[in-house]
């Protein structure tokens, strides 16, 4: 990620190139003299003064354009967001079809951290960029250097939009980001990045099964994204599909156990994420476990998960409930008593906690106490 910021920051320099609209200028005309003098002004206030006198002299003017491309920058540099998206939009409506206009008003909408104007932006600068990809031009230099430009800036389209995600909290939002990018590149680097938390902002904005749908979507796609791990095993879990709750579980375990820390996320911030999707994958592993009677198995999983979902009292109390269901059957079945000693052990903190499961809870206290001879 940070490459492409620096390759991106590096070839901002480019924008308003020869690689934007071609100025032409017809000397013999007054305005080719007007042009001819803006382009030999070396002060930027000045140029831009008569840049912006330029186009309320010649608003029909063929090389508006430019004109508004090299406003646009200098707009930019001014950080006059309002007026850089305006001149980016006259220039397009006019027929100019520079991806560095386009380019120019993302940046202006990350700028201004307008979720909206960044995903229009991002998905203009997508499709001008795509364009100069599939040109049919013949592949000399300068032909192979503005596709490989135009390849760059299609990426950062995708990136904005990842960025812009992870500052904004309203669902609906993030939702109106993702999207988009989703239907103009499923395979995006960024779309993996971002789908644990369009998923979350689908659960939160009353979309349960569209995020159950998708997160077992993607994670057919992209089985090693530990966030879509996480929601297609509770989506099934809710839903009382246990067989898939626990494959998807079972890989997030697996995952997480093996996965380095990324590059975007610090020490503190990756191990308790971490210690989060282990409790998960173990709490939901073990309770499906239980259902299905496999008590060694749950005993397994749920002694794994309870130092991990501590803080969690609704998790802790039913895994706990599980937990003493699952030792009181294994001490039954092999007599060791010790094992029914941690089944009322396991009750008693169950029955200790405020959960869906407490009163039942309280009932295998009693009945796990006349065994084992407790209090």
């Amino acid at each position: 990620m940070k490459n492409l910021i620096l390759t991106v920051a590096l070839l901002a320099g480019l924008c308003s190139s020869s690689w934007g609209q071609k100025l032409l200028i017809d000397a013999s005309t007054a305005e080719g003299k007007a042009l001819s003098e803006i382009t030999e002004q070396q002060d930027a206030a000045r140029k831009q003064t008569m840049l912006e006198a330029f186009l309320t002299t010649y608003p029909k003017s063929s090389q508006a354009g430019w004109v508004y491309g090299q406003l646009q920058s200098i707009y930019l540099q001014g950080k006059q967001y309002d007026k850089v998206l305006e001149a980016g939009e006259k220039a397009l409506a006019g027929g100019a079809d520079s991806v560095d206009l386009a380019y120019n008003n993302l940046k202006a909408a990350e700028a201004m951290n307008d979720p909206d104007s960044v995903a229009k932006w991002s998905a203009e600068t997508s499709r001008l960029a795509r364009k100069v990809e599939q040109s049919t031009q013949p592949l000399d230099d300068d032909t192979k250097a503005r596709i490989d430009y135009a390849k760059q800036m299609d990426t950062y389209s995708e990136y904005s939009i990842y960025a812009t995600m992870l500052k904004t909290t309203d669902p609906a939002k993030i939702i109106a980001l993702v999207e988009p990018l989703e239907q103009r590149n499923p395979k995006s680097e960024y779309l993996s990045k971002s789908y644990g938390m369009y998923l979350n902002a689908l659960r939160k904005t009353g979309q349960d099964d569209k995020a159950g749908a998708a997160a077992e979507k993607e994670a057919d796609r992209d089985p090693n994204n530990e966030d879509v791990l996480l929601i297609a095993a509770d989506y099934n879990m809710q839903r009382q599909n246990q067989d898939k709750a626990l494959v998807y579980a079972t890989k997030l375990s697996e995952v997480m156990q093996a996965k380095t820390k990324p590059a975007e996320l610090g020490d503190a911030d990756w191990e308790k994420k971490k210690e989060t999707l282990l409790g998960a994958s173990y709490w939901i592993q073990g309770v499906v476990y239980s259902g299905q009677k496999n008590y060694a198995q749950a005993d397994k999983t749920l002694r794994e998960a309870l130092p991990l979902i501590k803080g969690d009292s609704q998790m802790l109390g039913v895994g706990l409930f599980h937990l003493g269901v699952a030792d009181y059957e294994l001490g039954k079945s092999t007599k060791k008593r010790a094992l029914l000693r941690d089944a009322l052990k396991f009750s008693q903190q169950s029955a200790a906690i405020k959960s869906p499961l407490q009163a039942q809870a309280l009932a295998n206290v009693k009945a796990i106490s006349r065994q084992v001879g407790g209090r």
